[in-house]
């Protein structure tokens, strides 16, 4: 019986073509979710509504599909036709049933001897029937869709223990795929690769880090762009009409501390502008220069196109780490706004160019100084929504301060590269909120606040519902306009990933992974 079902789901997979042109119209199939971000907007709001702000109430319990790995699980499920594919760490990668979370098939990568890496893994691409996935030990691999059979694996860079690894969901983008490296703190150099769909031939590198001689290479000092940092650890966006792709940069080595490394240290916490073709720049933000508090900007670069002062523009937003709001024109990089989201001692405001005016007072010093926002940002990887019947922008806010210490680091191969450290306010609570923002002001049309400080993403639906969840375990649906928590439950651990909708059969589904279990809920 459960070859048979395999056998027909895995034709049914194989007749399933997802062709660059699905991919670019991904919001126009609400029943499936076809790349990590749910389309290459990122907005991640879904146009199904079978499940809204009357009957959220009344859902239960569909099916629990248990992964065998433990721990946290930050994996974003794919689901196409009716079948979902999902990660989980160490390499480990399945397909099931997305109707009642059976499995079809399992796959594990095959660590070279000597070599054992540990990662978290975000999820995979799709793109004709291949699926792609990055694997601890930075290693691309292509598997059959049907079957989980390996088609080919490509290396990114060689693995040293405490080096580079690999840890986001890949982009598809015409034939490619794009990954980024991740390792930002182990004093690596980082970059953002793009590979052949079919052969897994590396096409082109882009150094997220450039080096004397390259444009913004005068940014470092002496040499210490080498060990520079500049991870790319979280998905990009894709612009199918401008052609361009938007990746958020990482925090600058040695993490935490700039005197060895004197510049604005390009091209890290940036948002970078790329021609998916070449790999070449086209343009580069950078939100918070010479970053000295590990505030990175890998946050969701997500596309809307709006009407900015009257006329139509194409804008790139994202809430950033350092706990300003950004608003820019994404033909060109032009910064249109910026605004904090929520309280910062770090800068005085932004300047007419978006460059932090600084407060001179938040440098970390060897007594230890008081900063808001803390190291984990006022925002982080934390995926947001943004809701085009609302017009708001939802996301998850760390409300949390640090005292940052000073102290030189020695860069030793495969060690941590940080120089100072930093820890809680001991007598302040740290919290969080779920923010709906007005993105075109940046003002706040609601809150609603946790216990604790969130790591989880949101969902918007047409049902006037954003999905979220807790470091409690909670999954919660909340009103879109009023904020009001209108169901929750508890799932038994926290929750570190965003949830998901699709839906079967006419039927709308919730799921995210919670632990080592992926949980899904319907209507009776």
């Amino acid at each position: 019986m459960r070859t048979t079902l395999a056998l027909l789901l895995s034709a049914a997979a194989l007749a399933a073509q997802v062709t660059p042109e699905r991919l670019n119209n991904a919001l126009g199939e609400p029943q499936n979710w076809l790349t990590y971000w749910g389309d290459y907007s990122a907005i991640r709001h879904r146009e199904l509504k079978q499940i809204n702000t009357a009957n959220v109430k009344d859902l239960k319990l569909a099916w629990i599909y248990q992964t065998g790995r433990g721990g946290s699980n930050e994996t974003m499920p794919l689901v196409v036709d009716g079948i979902m594919y999902l990660t989980a760490g160490d390499g480990v990668a399945m397909a099931v049933d997305a109707k009642s979370g059976r499995e079809l098939w399992q796959y594990k990568h095959k660590y070279p001897a000597g070599v054992k890496a540990t990662a978290v893994n975000r999820g995979f691409a799709i793109l004709g029937t291949t699926l792609y996935m990055v694997t601890p030990d930075s290693w691309v691999v292509a598997l059959e869709a049907a079957t989980g059979k390996l088609v080919w694996q490509s290396e990114m860079a060689p693995w040293h223990e405490g080096t580079h690894y690999a840890s986001l969901a890949p982009l598809a983008i015409k034939d490619k795929i794009l990954v980024g490296i991740s390792g930002g703190e182990q004093g690596v150099r980082g970059f953002i690769d793009a590979y052949d769909a079919k052969t897994g031939k590396r096409l082109w590198r882009f150094w997220t880090i450039p080096l004397k001689g390259e444009p913004g290479g005068d940014t470092w000092a002496g040499d210490s762009a080498q060990r520079g940092g500049g991870p790319a650890w979280m998905t990009g966006t894709y612009d199918p009409k401008l052609n361009l792709t938007y990746w958020g940069v990482g925090n600058p080595g040695p993490d935490l501390y700039g005197d060895v490394r004197k510049g604005d240290n390009l091209y890290s916490c940036s948002l970078v502008a790329l021609d998916p073709d070449t790999g070449k720049l086209k343009w580069h933000f950078q939100f918070t220069p010479h970053d000295t508090h590990d505030w990175d900007a890998e946050e969701t670069p997500v596309l809307l196109d709006l009407d900015w002062k009257g006329k139509p523009r194409k804008l790139v937003v994202q809430a950033n780490r350092n706990a300003f709001f950004y608003v820019l024109d994404r033909e060109t990089g032009e910064f249109l706004m910026g605004k904090p989201f929520m309280k910062q001692t770090w800068a005085k405001g932004l300047d007419a160019k978006g460059r932090p005016i600084l407060d001179g007072n938040a440098e970390p010093t060897p007594e230890g100084k008081r900063v808001c926002p803390s190291l984990a940002g006022g925002a982080n990887w934390m995926a947001p929504s943004y809701n085009p019947q609302t017009k708001l922008f939802y996301f998850q806010v760390r409300d949390a301060c640090d005292v940052y210490y000073a102290a030189p680091p020695t860069y030793v191969e495969g060690k941590p590269y940080w120089g100072s450290v930093s820890r809680g306010v001991t007598d302040e609570k740290e919290s969080g909120l779920l923010k709906a923002l007005d993105p075109l002001t940046g003002e706040t049309r609601w809150d609603f606040r946790y216990y604790r400080a969130p790591w989880a993403g949101t969902l918007s639906t047409a049902g006037g519902l954003i999905f979220s969840g807790d470091e409690d375990g909670y999954l919660m649906a909340f009103d879109a306009k009023t904020g009001k928590n209108l169901w929750k439950v508890s799932l038994g651990t926290r929750i570190v990933t965003a949830p998901i909708t699709y839906a079967i059969d006419g039927k709308q589904y919730i799921t995210l992974p919670s632990g080592g279990a992926v949980v899904t809920f319907t209507l009776p």
